[in-house]
């Protein structure tokens, strides 16, 4: 069973926005910080953004434009994406890791748990 569903990926405009969702399950929610990262074609996966409670970190290319947010009673996590350009093409994950500090999470070498992912596209 998958422990992390991504979903609210799909096809915009530049200048457009979208809000991705992450709903995890089988897990303990609070005690996992939580992060998005991104993989466009031909390029490595990179991290976008992650929160634990009460502090979030960002990548700087998505800072101002993107807003990471987590409820734990619904035990989900979102990125809302304004501002989209061509270059946030990609393939966005969502990742659990449990315990970690925003530096270590953004590393991404030792994330307990993945999304299977979900597209963003944004056309010019």
């Amino acid at each position: 069973q998958e422990r992390l569903v991504e979903s609210g990926g799909g096809l915009v405009q530049a200048g457009g926005s979208l809000r991705l969702s992450c709903l995890a399950s089988e897990l303990s929610f609070a005690v996992y910080t939580m992060g998005w990262f991104r993989q466009a074609p031909g390029k490595e996966r990179e991290f976008v953004a992650a929160i634990s409670w009460g502090t979030t970190l960002y990548a700087d290319s998505v800072k101002g434009r993107f807003t990471i947010s987590r409820n734990s009673a619904k035990n989900t996590m979102w990125l809302q994406m304004n501002s989209l350009n061509p270059g946030d093409t990609a393939v966005y994950y969502c990742a659990a890791e449990r315990d970690a500090d925003l530096t270590t999470m953004r590393a991404a070498k030792s994330i307990d748990y993945w999304g299977q992912g979900t597209q963003v596209t944004v056309s010019s």
